[in-house]
């Protein structure tokens, strides 16, 4: 059936047939001329727009996994700054001749992101385009601690944390973009599609770093972890050196790079959509923060320090030292 078949309104009702749930915070959900919520305290804000053909491809991500992704590359931003996520409003410019399928497939997969992780869309707009399908996410979310995580902060002799493993998004993009989905063991190819299609936001590890007073600086991992680090370095006026052997790069990456003749790094430093934390903790409080998030089953792994000097970033190799620029995914520019 075409969208146009069953009009703006038409569609609207199955959207929210889909993703409307009881949330005693909503006062005033779908259907009106705005939403109405309630927050107990302060809110964080975020928003995040994807277009097909750019951020998706449906030859490489299902719908329904673009709608959960889509609420989940949200979700991580509001934790990187150390809150839950509460409420958010999508906008939709759809296709005029486009079916109604794969909108209903997006909003399924939005469906099980608000159930994973507590969240209610709450109203946005549906648009006609002449262009591809787009998705505008806005996003709140609920501070835990008495403050913000922000990339500034990091102070010289703090340890840099990054949960979780890399690279498995970025090599996903480089497979199917070379067209190499053959080269690898079914197991390692689940593992790649995994990261790029189903990532998980770190809510849990935010609310750890959040009330414990112990992290100095904070980013989700977006647009790669090299771009990320040069962002808390330029915040914080610092240098980072990170220690190339302990990037927490699963076996699935490596063995693709390895079959594609490429550095299991470059995937890990310059991927993107990783969806985790890095940022850091002072040093004397890294043995209890790595203690507390292995109690609480949260992978973290210590990459490297803080030092004096020009903001920057360095890999500290067994060769010696090399410059990480700053490179990740521009929406101007692609890769830069």
């Amino acid at each position: 059936m075409l969208v146009r078949d069953v009009g703006e309104f038409g569609l609207i009702d199955r959207l929210r047939s889909i993703i409307e749930k009881e949330d005693p915070s909503v006062l005033v959900g779908i259907g009106d001329d705005g939403a109405v919520v309630h927050y107990e305290r302060p809110v964080v804000m975020t928003t995040d727009a994807l277009v097909e053909g750019i951020h998706f491809r449906e030859d490489w991500i299902d719908y329904q996994s673009t709608g959960y992704k889509s609420l989940v590359a949200s979700i991580s931003d509001v934790a990187a700054m150390g809150a839950r996520p509460r409420h958010a409003l999508v906008t939709l410019a759809v296709p005029k001749d486009g079916t109604i399928e794969p909108i209903l497939e997006i909003y399924r997969g939005m469906k099980e992101a608000c159930d994973a992780y507590s969240l209610s869309v709450v109203g946005g707009d549906v648009v006609s385009t002449d262009g591809p399908l787009m998705l505008s996410i806005a996003l709140t979310g609920e501070l835990i601690g008495d403050r913000p995580l922000k990339r500034c902060g990091a102070k010289v002799g703090d340890q840099v944390f990054i949960t979780g493993d890399i690279g498995g998004a970025g090599a996903y993009v480089h497979m199917m973009s070379h067209d190499k989905m053959g080269v690898l063991a079914p197991q390692d190819a689940v593992l790649l599609s995994d990261r790029h299609r189903r990532p998980t936001a770190q809510v849990e590890a935010a609310e750890i770093l959040a009330t414990q007073v112990i992290c100095t600086s904070a980013n989700d991992i977006s647009d790669g972890l090299g771009s990320e680090l040069h962002e808390i370095a330029t915040a914080s006026g610092v240098h980072l050196a990170i220690m190339e052997d302990r990037l927490p790069i699963p076996p699935g990456v490596r063995h693709y790079a390895r079959l594609a003749g490429v550095h299991a790094r470059d995937f890990a430093l310059f991927g993107g959509e990783d969806y985790q934390l890095v940022g850091t903790v002072a040093r004397n409080s890294a043995g209890p923060f790595l203690a507390l998030m292995q109690a609480r089953g949260i992978r973290v792994t210590l990459i490297g320090r803080v030092e004096d000097g020009d903001p920057g970033v360095d890999l500290l190799t067994q060769s010696g030292r090399e410059i990480i620029h700053k490179k990740g995914f521009d929406h101007f520019g692609g890769q830069s």
